[in-house]
């Protein structure tokens, strides 16, 4: 690709994972661009190839390489979780790469760790290149206003919740019990939102622990109370969910106390990826949950059939459903809006719609200068909306214990004498 360029330019890179409605994003973003006069260069593999100097992986897009795939699940540029940031080196090979492409514009699609990403090239190129940073990811887990979703977090919710409730039709039918492990790493909305809507019997978010660790035996223990409490009524199947941002609430430390070194490796090694996050997809978090039950129900004498299931993978790079496709057309859009804006030559944003309106959010005002990434929106274990999906749920509680019938009821169902319930499950309520 030549060095120089007549026509200003505008780069697109994708970073972190997969999320509905990317395609969306580029495609809203290069018609708009175009239409503005700008030449749009899309750069495949996120920060990889241009941390790596290597500009022949950007491709010119036109309107038709895009307008196709609006709809369309995946990303046409692909993805990576190479991060410029953490090495001055990386940064200046980005900046260089940037300038021989004669970019004067980039718009990041990604999470907190992309958003950082984009906001030091904001700041070491000096002003000149503009950022807009378009937040993706199903977790919802991204500081944007009240209300407002990140992208992709609705129509993942969407397909998990088919499958969900296609699951939970499985377990009454053929009376078993089914874990489900929802992706979510640093907060609970999607797991909530799938077992919410999905009527799950339960569903376990860290939120709910206010910021404490847990033990596995004390995650164990919620749901093998949920399980006695339904055989006791006369429902011997469930549906689970749990967010994998539980493991994180238990830690390495709480596995390595529950279990021996040689039985964690069953389950798979604890790794960390480049931005220091724990490879929870390295861990066999369901299964580990599942055979740790399976033999507390021997002891328990409560016989039933479990099965696990990792859900997330298969959602990220679903179609986007129709909010997904409209919203993601309003953020590439907003994304252009603001960088051709004379404010985007005073701070560089995050770009996030409210009431219909453009609200930029700028990067100093988002990401934590301690942790370089953006405070973490968790679920509001406080709301209304939490309290309501608790009223439904199927847990143990306090009047279950305190009333004499009702535990004596629940200690039967499981050969145990109502004192020994007691004190077994008196901490979980």
């Amino acid at each position: 690709m030549a060095e120089s360029h007549s026509r200003e330019r505008l780069a697109i890179v994708v970073g972190g994972g997969p999320a509905p409605g990317i395609n969306g994003v580029i495609a809203s973003v290069t018609i708009e661009a175009i239409h503005r006069g700008l030449e749009v260069v899309g750069v495949h593999n996120g920060f990889q190839n241009l941390v790596a100097g290597d500009v022949t992986k950007a491709q010119v897009l036109h309107v038709n390489d895009v307008a196709p795939y609006y709809i369309r699940g995946g990303s046409l540029l692909g993805t990576s979780r190479t991060n410029p940031a953490k090495n001055p080196a990386d940064m200046r090979n980005v900046l260089e790469s940037l300038k021989k492409l004669n970019v004067k514009y980039l718009v990041t699609i990604g999470g907190d760790d992309t958003a950082y990403s984009g906001s030091q090239v904001y700041k070491q190129a000096g002003g000149a290149v503009k950022v807009a940073h378009v937040p993706k990811t199903i977790d919802n887990d991204l500081p944007l206003p009240p209300g407002i979703p990140t992208f992709g977090f609705e129509t993942a919710r969407h397909l998990g919740v088919q499958t969900a409730r296609a699951l939970h039709e499985d377990a009454r039918t053929t009376t078993r019990w089914y874990i489900i492990v929802s992706m979510g790493r640093a907060a609970g909305h999607l797991a909530l939102g799938i077992g919410k809507a999905a009527a799950a019997t339960l569903t376990i978010i860290p939120e709910e622990f206010r910021g404490k660790s847990i033990s596995l035996d004390h995650l164990c223990d919620l749901i093998l109370g949920s399980m006695i409490k339904r055989k006791v009524e006369g429902k011997p199947y469930g549906l689970v969910v749990l967010a994998e941002g539980l493991i994180e609430s238990i830690g390495e430390k709480g596995l390595s106390q529950a279990m021996s070194d040689e039985e964690l490796s069953r389950y798979g090694k604890i790794e960390r990826d480049p931005h220091g996050h724990l490879r929870l997809g390295e861990i066999e978090f369901g299964r580990m949950i599942r055979d740790r039950i399976s033999r507390q129900l021997d002891g328990l004498g409560m016989k039933t059939t479990m099965i696990d299931k990792d859900l997330g993978y298969e959602l990220r790079c679903a179609d986007p459903i129709p909010f997904d496709a409209e919203y993601t057309r309003d953020l590439g859009y907003g994304a252009v809006k603001f960088l051709m804006s004379d404010e985007s030559a005073k701070y560089g944003a995050i770009v996030s719609v409210v009431g219909g309106q453009l609200k930029p959010l700028k990067f100093e005002d988002m990401i934590d200068p301690a942790t370089l990434r953006m405070r973490p929106r968790i679920v509001d274990v406080d709301s209304v909306s939490y309290e309501a999906a608790c009223k439904y749920m199927t847990r143990l509680d306090r009047d279950d214990l305190d009333h004499p019938e009702t535990l004596a009821t629940l200690a039967a169902a499981v050969k145990m004498s109502a004192a020994d319930f007691k004190k077994r499950f008196d901490y979980v309520v």
